[in-house]
């Protein structure tokens, strides 16, 4: 399994940050061995619910290396930990292409069945999407309930969002994966248990008549009205973000997203750089609500930091359409550090993986500064090859402190520059707009005159039609500066 290496916040002295509070709290809640999570406890209302205890994996390898096969079941293998699993057993198959019907194949089947019965095991992870029907007949011939990556990757984000957005965006994605799969739940839901009227009889008539299937279509018609009000909640929500983003872009604040995979150090970062004090464990998605707080330049301008939901190959489609404005914040950035687990056994497929949602949500055109993160548990073969594939990287440890000071003069030296040059005699009673200038602008040369505070300034053409009244002849240059 891949030694994931644990991350501790930034000190803050004796007191407890809002991070340690919320990790002390998920810790608190985890989930209890010996629940039942036989088929029959499992309702269409229960959303799916995962009860996972002891799980087999089951991954089919169709392209690439076996390594590639390998790095992929042990990441599934961490997102079931992370989901409160245990992993008992995983198994690999190789195919020229998923099975249509099984998704594994009728012999592989029967050594699943196997393993779960020698094992105990009560739930079968498959790393891939199932359609309703392979979910159906695994369910069928294994006897366990079976679920797939992207149900995984839900309840995982279902157990780690807090904020009422985020909560909002994962129970949408949730209800799109379940609509679809309502037949898929057990032969309870899609089996007709008799009907009323002409053409009824055990099996219900030409019209799906009966109790069982009107209970489908009842469900089916509360999930598809949930999904409607899910979605103007977060439209309205989606309205509040704008007006805050075009509030920092009138106050020409410059803004950076801290984007990367899950578990490469993205909160860390940001806790090392900022103090923000938020969440930080060695755990899959462990936090999905983004976080923003300001930091402030060498030269003192100000600027934003946002930490972002992680991403992961294969991200549920779900996924990506339901945190689609979450991640505009990161295509709205001025600039974005793109961190990378350097102690991961696969770094390249992790960049791969995030610039291809990046390039989904349109943030793939941004300027982009990549950060390998955990040099302290890298090993030194990896960090020279990662040297030489990316030259212009910088290398960080969010634990130890190292590099980070290059880090934050990198990214400052990458904020954007304001637009226009001048040069103001601001009188002393306008202290306020000294200090915008200070905030907003590049102060180039400050002097202390009889009548005012000089200043020789870049700022944003806003603030430059704001100073006119105090435009002054430079001292230095005979031309006038505007």
């Amino acid at each position: 399994m891949t030694n994931y290496h644990a991350e501790p916040l930034v000190e803050t002295g004796d007191a407890e940050t809002l991070g340690d509070l919320e990790l002390a709290e998920r810790h608190a809640l985890r989930r209890v061995a010996g629940l039942s999570t036989e088929l029959t406890d499992i309702t269409e209302v229960e959303y799916r619910q995962l009860r996972l205890e002891r799980v087999v994996l089951v991954g089919v390898w169709t392209a690439g290396t076996v390594i590639d096969a390998e790095n992929s079941l042990t990441e599934l293998a961490a997102l079931a930990e992370t989901a409160g699993s245990q992993v008992l057993e995983g198994l690999i198959q190789r195919r020229s292409q998923p099975d249509p019907a099984t998704f594994i194949g009728r012999g592989k089947v029967d050594e699943v069945r196997s393993v779960v019965e020698q094992t105990g095991a009560d739930t079968v992870i498959c790393d891939g999407e199932l359609s309703p029907s392979q979910l159906r007949a695994l369910e069928q011939q294994i006897k366990v309930k079976v679920i797939d990556r992207t149900a995984l990757i839900l309840d995982i984000f279902a157990q780690h969002a807090k904020s009422k957005e985020g909560k909002a965006q994962v129970e949408l994605a949730q209800l799109q994966y379940l609509l679809p799969r309502l037949r898929g739940w057990g032969e309870a839901l899609s089996r007709q248990t008799g009907g009323s009227g002409r053409g009824g009889g055990a099996g219900g008539g030409v019209g799906l008549r009966g109790p069982g299937e009107t209970k489908l279509e009842t469900d089916r018609r509360r999930i598809n009205h949930r999904i409607a009000k899910l979605r103007r909640e977060l439209t309205s929500m989606r309205t509040i973000r704008d007006t805050k983003r075009a509030t920092r872009r009138r106050n020409a604040v410059p803004a950076v997203a801290i984007a990367g995979y899950t578990n490469a150090g993205k909160s860390s970062l940001l806790n090392r750089i900022t103090g923000a004090g938020v969440l930080v464990e060695d755990a899959l998605f462990a936090t999905l609500d983004t976080t923003t707080r300001r930091a402030t330049s060498a030269d003192g301008r100000i600027y934003t930091l946002s930490d972002t939901v992680g991403f992961v190959r294969h991200l549920p489609h779900h996924l990506v359409e339901a945190f689609r404005s979450t991640l505009e914040e990161v295509a709205d950035a001025d600039l974005l550090v793109h961190v990378v687990d350097g102690a991961h056994p696969d770094p390249d497929e992790q960049v791969r993986a995030v610039r291809e949602v990046l390039a989904e949500v349109g943030a793939d055109k941004l300027p982009e500064l990549l950060v390998v993160n955990k040099v302290d548990a890298a090993d030194e073969e990896t960090l020279l090859r990662l040297k030489r594939e990316w030259p212009g990287a910088l290398f960080v440890s969010a634990q130890t402190g190292a590099g980070i000071a290059e880090l934050k003069a990198a990214i400052e030296a990458r904020l954007p520059r304001p637009a226009v040059e001048v040069a103001v005699l601001v009188p002393y009673d306008r202290g306020d707009l000294v200090t915008r200038l200070h905030l907003r602008g590049e102060v180039q040369e400050t002097d202390h005159q009889e009548e005012g505070t000089f200043l020789r300034v870049r700022v944003d053409a806003e603030l430059a039609a704001e100073l006119a009244p105090y435009l002054v002849t430079d001292s230095k240059n005979t031309s006038a500066v505007a």
